[in-house]
């Protein structure tokens, strides 16, 4: 089998340049990122509330007040403002091509607390085997009206987990916590990476470097300070500018950080082959050095 590599990551500020309703959920109330945010956090703080819960629910209350119809169509074309980093459109069919050079077979998984209705609309949505994001669920005319799903920034882990096993279906959770062998779970530890850009992305991030996985920061100049400390407190492995185009240094590590797994694969592949071999034959019990 060809070993599978799977990439994860965060969204915002991680492969877009700001907070994704920030482009044009946000300008569509008339309000300000910044009066959006304080009013969310405000009511998310008075009422002890899950910060995300308290943004989804800041989401619906604000769409009634103003007159703004809060349906799938309208989040899936807000998603067309967003503006990713440069080279992140082209980044997926190169890496997956490179992968298939070395006989690997690269896989894109999105865990993000943004909402993946508007990650629909981005133009990449395609790329990714699965997106775990915020997600709303609609009555029966098409309005939102309660949270699907909340991806908070220590429960993310467990999609790590769902990708290591192969158990996607975030209703499934028998599967997820089910006993299973090393050996039988689908993408191992060591055959991920992670990809983030701060605070947020710690719980994963250090996830990824407890099972031998590895964790990458990328940055701005906004937040190049607090990613150097992540680097410094040995949170993550790399860091890099947020640029994904042919030759920088981010694209330069991730090819060889593919290149180190595809052969790791290969080299324990043989090995199990020859061990398989031997175990077809009865061997004559081994003599002491010193005989």
């Amino acid at each position: 089998m060809k070993p599978i590599i799977a990439l994860l990551y965060d969204f915002d500020k991680t492969l877009c340049t700001t907070d994704m309703q920030n482009y044009a959920f946000i300008p569509a109330l008339g309000m300000t990122p910044e009066d959006f945010w304080t009013l969310a956090n405000d009511f998310g703080r008075e009422n002890s509330m899950d910060g995300l819960l308290a943004y989804m629910y800041t989401m619906i209350r604000e769409c009634r007040r103003r007159g703004v119809r809060l349906d799938r169509d309208f989040l899936v074309r807000c998603g067309r403002a967003i503006e990713l980093f440069p080279g992140v459109k082209e980044w997926f069919s190169r890496i997956n091509a490179f992968g298939a050079e070395l006989g690997a077979e690269v896989e894109h998984y999105v865990l993000s607390s943004g909402l993946k209705e508007i990650i629909e609309g981005s133009g990449i949505c395609h790329e990714f085997k699965e997106v775990y994001a915020c997600e709303f669920l609609y009555d029966a005319d098409g309005l939102a009206y309660w949270p699907k799903l909340d991806v908070n920034f220590t429960n993310k882990t467990q999609f790590i987990y769902r990708i290591n096993k192969g158990v996607l279906d975030v209703s499934d959770d028998k599967g997820l916590n089910s006993s299973m062998p090393d050996d039988s779970k689908r993408i191992p530890f060591p055959n991920m990476v992670y990809i983030g850009d701060g605070l947020s992305d710690v719980p994963c991030m250090k996830t990824m470097r407890a099972y031998g996985g590895q964790a990458i920061a990328v940055y701005q100049d906004s937040n190049r300070h607090g990613v150097e400390e992540l680097l410094s407190r040995q949170r993550v492995d790399y860091i890099f500018p947020a640029d994904y185009r042919e030759g920088t240094a981010l694209d330069v590590t991730m090819k060889n950080i593919i290149r180190r797994i595809a052969i790791s694969d290969v080299l324990a592949e043989e090995n199990a082959r020859q061990r398989r071999q031997i175990g077809r034959y009865d061997l004559p019990e081994q003599s002491s050095l010193f005989d």
